[in-house]
């Protein structure tokens, strides 16, 4: 079995975004990913642990979104599936830049009908 420590901080990227591509909007037929509420994936070594922690910058398609509570929770519970290889994570909501559908991958834009 590899030392946790090993795995490198755009490794854990790389499994933070498959798992934001795991969560759905509950309104929309796309995952959060795709839909582009996220903003930025930073990851890095912590330096006592030398285990990954990362910091999720992240919108919603709108501040009134009745299920934001479930999606940023959502997502804050990211590292519980991880296995271990993920110390930490931090989420930050923000609403500047507000989302507008220009943010959607052409993937997501085909599954709404918008292609």
């Amino acid at each position: 079995m590899a030392d946790l420590r090993d795995v490198t901080p755009e490794q854990t990227k790389e499994r933070v975004i498959e798992e934001l591509q795991k969560i759905y909007d509950p309104e929309l037929p796309v995952d959060i990913y795709n839909l582009g509420l996220i903003y930025d994936v930073d990851c890095h070594k912590d330096e006592v642990s030398k285990l990954n922690k990362c910091k999720i910058i992240m919108t919603l398609t709108s501040a009134t979104c009745s299920m934001s509570e479930v999606i940023v929770d959502l997502v804050k519970s990211i590292p519980s599936r991880m296995d271990g290889d993920l110390l930490d994570m931090d989420v930050e909501l923000v609403f500047d830049p507000p989302w507008d559908q220009s943010k959607m991958s052409d993937e997501a834009k085909l599954a709404m009908g918008m292609l």
